[in-house]
């Protein structure tokens, strides 16, 4: 299960909307993510980013999952300085960025910062005090 963070790894304090987890670093924390992100969608009534959030936190993760040994922290904000934008963090205890990289067509991975880049509005990483945030950007409809 999933718990209300504290602190999540290099958040940077915003105004507005905000909802975060941090899960322990184990495979069933993509699920669990993915379960939460679209359960506050829903709660905020941003239904029609429910596919694609979900899925860009899932690739996310799993990068964390993959590369880190501890928390992962989700956080989803709607800045009350930018309307109509949903702010997505995710952060890990590797300070080190991930690097976006071209995949072949016969890797089974490599394709989710891809992703990230190929859907988001915007999206960027910053260091943390312990670690790192990936962030990204979508447009919420109006």
């Amino acid at each position: 299960m999933y718990s209300l963070a504290r602190e999540v790894i290099g958040v940077i304090d915003t105004d507005g909307d905000c909802v975060e987890w941090t899960f322990p670093a184990d495979p069933g924390a993509v699920r669990t993510a993915r379960r939460a992100v679209r359960g506050q969608l829903h709660a905020w009534g941003l239904d029609s980013l429910s596919d694609i959030t979900a899925l860009l936190v899932s690739e996310l993760v799993t990068n964390a999952l993959r590369h880190a040994t501890g928390p992962i922290g989700v956080r989803l904000v709607l800045p009350a300085a930018l309307a109509g934008v949903l702010r997505v963090e995710v952060s890990d205890p590797l300070p080190d960025p991930p690097r976006e990289r071209v995949a072949r067509p016969e890797d089974e991975t490599g394709r989710g910062l891809q992703l990230v880049a190929s859907s988001a509005h915007r999206w960027g990483t910053r260091p943390g005090d312990t670690g790192k945030t990936v962030w990204f950007e979508l447009a919420v409809p109006g």
